[in-house]
């Protein structure tokens, strides 16, 4: 408990080795801008929040009191970029860093910060100086300590993506290239299945773009169906957020930008009945193209409103 969850906004992009359908074959993730359009091309995609309600977002908020940090939407903020995350090109003995230069709990920036003696690898535990967004860490050149503990400011060290914005590369193929904040942020995020969610202990199984990527969960006492979200990880593991017409009208989410719906599996006997909102016309939709779906997410489906 007291784990400092980071809740990853609209900004988000990824790419991995799981292909995810066009914008008019599957509901849009809401936190996924990239991807609007909803499953049956009828009520469109669900927009981004504007600058400073982050905070209004299912039960999360933005002060710190939470622990919870959230990722600035692409259209509010500008990222400053002291140096290239993809091309480590800082002096020798310091790599670059993702960080909050305005005093935030969100990363908006980069800089040039020492690389620490005997510094952690991927997969190590690491500390950071001050808090999890102060760009400052004890972990290897081209690795950033992630999912840091507010209280003991100790988190675990995580590869940054090589290559570049358009081609981005993780060395591990189990993982993929989670890309946020303008390129801020771009680190390797393990793959996982959403049917299963067998991510770690505080994470879940969240689509990002080409991947379902294992992410903290930043869900707090919300993320249940039908709660309102506008972010990939402020749902309980097995639900996502999709654009608020996924779910029937006069939830409790009608009018957000998004609302908290289940994954479903397209082979269960159940069917539809896996959907909480299936009283009011929700069905257990594909998430993939049947034409383009990767090998082993064959079955997996998202409760949603039918065109």
């Amino acid at each position: 408990m007291g784990r400092r969850t980071c809740a990853i906004a609209l900004t988000l992009a990824a790419c991995g080795t799981h292909d995810q359908p066009s914008d008019s074959e599957r509901p849009p993730v809401v936190s996924d801008s990239s991807s609007g359009g909803l499953a049956n091309g009828t009520t469109g995609g669900a927009g981004q929040p504007e600058t400073g309600e982050a905070g209004t977002t299912g039960n999360t908020d933005t002060t710190g009191s939470t622990g919870v940090m959230f990722l600035v939407p692409v259209d509010t903020e500008s990222a400053t970029h002291e140096c290239d995350i993809f091309a480590q090109d800082c002096l020798p003995g310091e790599k670059c860093m993702p960080w909050a230069n305005d005093g935030s709990n969100s990363w908006n920036a980069t800089r040039c910060s020492p690389v620490a003696d005997n510094p952690g690898q991927p997969g190590d535990e690491c500390t950071v100086e001050g808090s999890g967004v102060s760009g400052i860490d004890d972990c290897v050149l081209a690795s950033m300590c992630w999912d840091v503990d507010p209280e003991t400011n100790v988190g675990t060290c995580v590869a940054m993506c090589a290559g570049d914005e358009a081609n981005p590369i993780c060395e591990d193929p189990d993982t993929s290239c989670a890309i946020a904040n303008e390129g801020v942020l771009v680190l390797c995020l393990p793959n996982c299945d959403p049917l299963l969610q067998a991510c770690p202990d505080g994470q879940a199984c969240y689509p990002i773009q080409q991947a379902w990527t294992c992410a903290p969960d930043a869900s707090g006492e919300g993320g249940v169906y039908g709660d309102p979200c506008e972010f990939i990880n402020v749902c309980d593991p097995g639900l996502i957020c999709l654009g608020a017409a996924a779910v029937p009208p006069g939830e409790a989410c009608e009018g957000a930008v998004g609302c908290c719906t289940e994954v479903c599996d397209l082979d269960d006997p159940a069917g539809d009945a896996q959907c909480s909102g299936q009283a009011g016309g929700q069905t257990c939709q594909p998430w993939y193209d049947p034409m383009s779906v990767p090998p082993g997410y064959e079955d997996v489906g998202a409760c949603a409103m039918p065109a």
